[in-house]
């Protein structure tokens, strides 16, 4: 009761989708693979939870899909986000809301399970950061969308050649949730696929379940904790440079194989604590008007830059980190922490914007 629907494959679901099997679950939904019998055409079809909460989330997301496919027709960089085909409730306690896309292929955290030793290749990175950037700013400026929930596993990849859809098809069994290899009937799909391939891959921004308006957030908590923006873990009110801190991180482990940050609790602190105390490694003090421009800022500090429960920093370079641990040259790690770091800034308004980033040289070159 309140759960997810124990949907079967081969059941047929609204007279039309017959399951062929499942896709991923995640926390409030499940996706499922079905057959269109009506088009002869796959569908991606997402089953959200039936508590009602999850009936309120449904109605959201349909309206934010609904309002993307409404300005897509004005922008053509709506193209970079997923496309709503269809919707209906199941009769059930609190009914299940069904949503329906066309089939893509799996997600970026999927392929990057080929890559693991040193990242995507970089002009794969580039190309694909700048469809997620015109995705956001679409979102961002013609939608007044904050998707709140930019990660790997919601950047998914799609091919228009039938050869590469059907690669990318092959593969859709890869389990998105534990970060599997990509499995196609010849092997990895890393092994198979040719440097052209992968350029002619695009990709989309999926996933509107955690999203809201610029003019109405609905939680003081978003986002997926490596993914997090400082303001939203400092409980500050956040707005659209929260997804440019998010696509950040996207950026630097798309580059690298590894989470920019990577928090993780201990004996004497939380989780939180120490995402706090890596971010300050990495990009300096938090300045004061931040740090105490909230009422809960005794949560993490006693003081401008002194953390409660983490008293030894280690400071690292992000330039540093990229040489070093990554093997990068000097001006490959410049370059590419020149785009970072304005992406990364601690106050929001000064963040650059989705927009800004796409015009910066490091991704225009």
């Amino acid at each position: 009761t309140g759960g997810h629907y124990p949907m079967q494959e081969g059941e047929v679901i609204n007279t039309r989708y017959q399951v062929l099997h499942k896709l991923g679950c995640g926390t409030f939904a499940t996706v499922w693979l079905c057959q269109d019998m009506r088009r002869k055409k796959q569908v991606a079809v997402k089953v959200l939870k039936s508590r009602e909460g999850f009936a309120e989330s449904a109605q959201d997301e349909v309206a934010f899909l609904r309002c993307v496919s409404c300005m897509k027709k004005k922008d053509l960089a709506g193209e970079n986000i997923i496309c709503l085909l269809d919707d209906f409730r199941m009769i059930g306690e609190n009914g299940f809301h069904i949503l329906l896309w066309r089939v893509l292929g799996p997600s970026i955290r999927c392929l990057m399970g080929n890559y693991t030793a040193q990242g995507l290749p970089l002009p794969f990175v580039k190309k694909s950061l700048q469809q997620v950037l015109a995705g956001l700013h679409f979102l961002h400026k013609c939608c007044r969308i904050i998707h709140a929930d930019i990660k790997p596993e919601n950047i998914l990849l799609c091919g228009h050649s039938k050869r590469l859809q059907r690669l990318l098809m092959a593969t859709l069994h890869c389990d998105q949730g534990s970060g599997g290899r990509l499995k196609g009937a010849g092997g990895d799909l890393g092994n198979q696929l040719e440097e052209s391939d992968l350029m002619s891959i695009e990709v989309k921004i999926a996933d509107l379940g955690s999203a809201c308006w610029t003019y109405k957030p609905f939680s003081k908590e978003i986002q997926t904790q490596p993914y997090r923006a400082l303001e939203v873990l400092l409980g500050l009110d956040y707005g659209t440079p929260a997804d440019i801190w998010s696509t950040a991180c996207l950026a630097f482990e798309m580059a690298t194989g590894e989470c920019l940050f990577d928090p993780q609790p201990g004996k004497y602190f939380s989780r939180d604590d120490d995402h706090v105390a890596r971010i300050i490694e990495l990009l300096g003090r938090i300045p004061p008007q931040i740090v105490f421009s909230w009422n809960k800022s005794t949560k993490f500090f006693s003081r401008p830059g002194a953390l409660l429960r983490l008293s030894r920093l280690f400071p690292r370079s992000l330039p540093g980190i990229l040489a070093d641990r990554h093997g990068w040259t000097p001006q490959d790690a410049a370059a590419f922490s020149a785009f970072l770091l304005p992406a990364l800034h601690y106050a929001p308004e000064r963040r650059a914007s989705a927009a800004q980033s796409l015009r910066h040289a490091w991704i225009a070159a």
